[in-house]
């Protein structure tokens, strides 16, 4: 496996601390994540323990309030990390990635009182969040989601329902649950934050994935689970609203994940075609292969502009939905492509499980899935350039 350590990203970061963040994930990466990456894969261990050591280092919460346990980092300097850990091992800055979006509704929209009590756990205190929207009977349309949650007694609720394709799914510690309040449609939804312990909430067995098996993915049932009203995240009615607002922040970081599993691909069958020879020569200098190569790193490095243009956006806080998209599309779409090509590289080896890029492979599909798929992603571009009105369903 190549030593990205031997093929640093050059970076433009706006400080030095941002510089220290990155060379931090890249060293965490090299040390602990990706020697044991094929090998935990391939158990379908999911590392709970490297992630108390992200915490621990300050990198569950960065772009989030100091004041409760945050990094105050700009989501260009967030994503640049996240794509450092991703590369090493998408299991990891997939589940970074999903821990930020469940973080995002307390963040953003919860009370004094609901920061101060619960997010400097969430952020530092060795937690992990599942995000709780898609359902067995609604995935792109989120809007008609079925799990309900009726009041009882004036301070409680009690949560009724299943969700689906739900990313530590059996192991969150606290989940950002979605369920409906009111009547049909988007303003009859409200969101919650419940423990992830709390009594009548399970979890089905881990979906057998074709990819990221190392990421437990299951069905999260809710039987009854009663939630005081003091866990209720935004008023009544606003939880799709704040969903949608999670997903744009969070397709900034499916961009950034896509762009670290590309350049991994691209690290090794750049250091592949370097060491092979053939014909009495290295592959490396046959112009058919030299340009696959550089179609691949042109993808990358495009991909990657794409998405910390849409980052600076955010941070800027201007408008960045239909960037988010684009990002989330065409990284995506790029990381797909490159691991296709790498595998090309190299040849027969590469469709083998004693070198990475088939793993890559595999993982790189489940990207162009998640979050909205990519079909969604150009819905939501689209109307964004013609100017109409979203419906909630291409959100």
């Amino acid at each position: 496996m190549t030593d990205r350590a031997q093929a640093p990203v050059d970076r433009l970061l706006p400080t030095d601390e941002a510089r220290d963040l990155v060379a931090l994930a890249r060293d965490i990466a090299r040390r602990e994540i990706a020697p044991v990456a094929a090998e935990e894969e391939d158990a379908g261990r999911f590392p709970r323990e490297l992630f108390t050591l992200l915490s621990a280092s300050g990198l569950l919460g960065l772009p989030y309030d100091s004041a409760y346990g945050g990094g105050d980092q700009p989501y260009e300097v967030y994503l640049q990390v996240l794509e450092e850990l991703a590369a090493a091992r998408l299991t990891v800055g997939l589940g970074i990635g999903v821990h930020t979006l469940a973080a995002y509704a307390l963040a953003a929209h919860g009370t004094e009182e609901q920061r101060a009590a619960h997010l400097p756990a969430v952020l530092g205190g060795g937690l992990l969040g599942a995000y709780c929207l898609s359902e067995p009977s609604s995935g792109s349309d989120a809007a008609a989601l079925r799990t309900r949650a009726v009041r009882e007694d004036g301070d409680n609720w009690v949560i009724t329902g299943t969700k689906a394709w739900i990313t530590h799914g059996g192991i969150a510690d606290f989940c950002t649950v979605f369920a409906r309040t009111g009547g049909e449609g988007p303003r009859g939804i409200t969101a919650f934050l419940v423990p992830g312990d709390a009594e009548g909430l399970t979890a089905g067995p881990p979906e057998r994935k074709m990819g990221l098996k190392g990421s437990p993915t299951a069905q999260v049932h809710f039987d009854g689970v009663r939630v005081p009203d003091a866990r209720r995240l935004g008023e009544e009615g606003e939880g799709f609203a704040i969903a949608l607002a999670a997903l744009d922040s969070g397709r900034l970081g499916i961009a950034a994940c896509a762009v670290g599993l590309a350049q991994a691909a691209l690290d090794e069958a750049v250091g592949y075609a370097r060491g092979r020879r053939q014909f009495g020569r290295s592959i490396a200098d046959f112009q058919g292969l030299r340009f696959l190569l550089a179609d691949m790193a042109t993808r990358v490095e495009s991909g990657r502009a794409l998405y910390l243009a849409a980052a600076r956006l955010r941070d800027a806080g201007r408008p960045f939905a239909r960037q988010a998209a684009m990002a989330k599309l065409h990284c995506t779409d790029a990381a797909m492509r490159v691991t296709v090509d790498a595998v090309q590289v190299l040849g027969g080896y590469g469709y083998t499980v004693d070198f990475p890029v088939e793993r890559y492979l595999r993982e790189a599909k489940a990207l162009q899935i998640v979050e909205g798929t990519n079909q969604i992603q150009r819905m939501v571009i689209a109307r964004h350039l013609l100017g109409q009105a979203l419906e909630p369903e291409a959100r």
